[in-house]
């Protein structure tokens, strides 16, 4: 099990929905960002079905996320950078223009480390976690070769490691004690994902204690028992695993 990259100069996590990177990633993005290192996300989707109410505006619930997503963005670092990319939720396809979009952001961008979702994680349901993951790996393909997308402004970049979350076969571990209260703070920051993602009711979100709730222990709990399993991987307290790629 490898462990413990060098802290990169910029890092860029690519996730389907709002919310995505910061359960992946978001507390190694927030060790890391705490280092020095440029973090960024980038949302493939806009998040317009991520509601169990079938009376919301779907309009109304794109803006809601976007707003979210910045704000638990800035909760891992104020000088992170959030761009979205807007394909309806639901419907992401792993297509031309979606490759040219994630490359063309990786050659702006210029990440030193890319994370994303595992697409190649065995009976995965929701299409849009598969699809975001093959934009990823083909996304990189296409920025690092001079020949791909001629068209854009910028020149190829080849990021030197790749680390995908969401695994079935993990082989690097990053430790993240002292990280995890970022992590859930962020995650708490998606409060129109509380109920169906979270299992945190609006009446616990709202609590003048809000932070004492039992259904926000509860979620605490489960986001630190994940980090300590996925530490014990490689010895530690607490740490975020994935599958990592550096032949790039």
């Amino acid at each position: 099990m490898e462990t413990n990259l060098p802290v990169p100069e910029r890092a860029l996590a690519v996730g389907a929905h709002p919310d995505d990177i910061e359960f992946g990633c978001g507390a190694t993005l927030a060790k890391w960002a705490a280092a020095g290192c440029q973090i960024a996300l980038l949302v493939c989707t806009d998040g317009s079905k991520g509601t169990w109410d079938a009376k919301t505006d779907p309009a109304e619930l794109v803006v809601t996320r976007r707003a979210e997503q910045r704000a638990a963005a800035a909760v891992l670092h104020e000088t992170a950078e959030t761009v979205f990319l807007g394909w309806p939720d639901g419907e992401l396809e792993s297509g031309l223009r979606q490759r040219w979009e994630v490359a063309a952001w990786i050659r702006r961008l210029r990440p030193d480390v890319i994370f994303g979702h595992d697409p190649w994680k065995r009976y995965r349901l929701h299409p849009d976690h598969r699809n975001a993951g093959w934009l990823v790996t083909d996304g990189i393909v296409a920025a690092r070769d001079p020949l791909f997308f001629p068209e854009l402004d910028s020149p190829p970049h080849r990021p030197s490691c790749l680390l995908l979350f969401e695994a079935d076969e993990s082989n690097h571990v990053e430790e993240v004690a002292g990280y995890g209260d970022a992590k859930v703070a962020a995650l708490l920051e998606h409060r129109s994902q509380h109920r169906s993602t979270m299992g945190i009711s609006p009446a616990a979100a709202d609590a003048a204690a809000a932070d004492e709730h039992p259904e926000i222990v509860e979620f605490r709990r489960r986001v630190v028992d994940k980090l300590a399993e996925h530490g014990a991987l490689a010895g530690m307290a607490a740490g975020e695993a994935f599958h990592r790629i550096d032949r790039l």
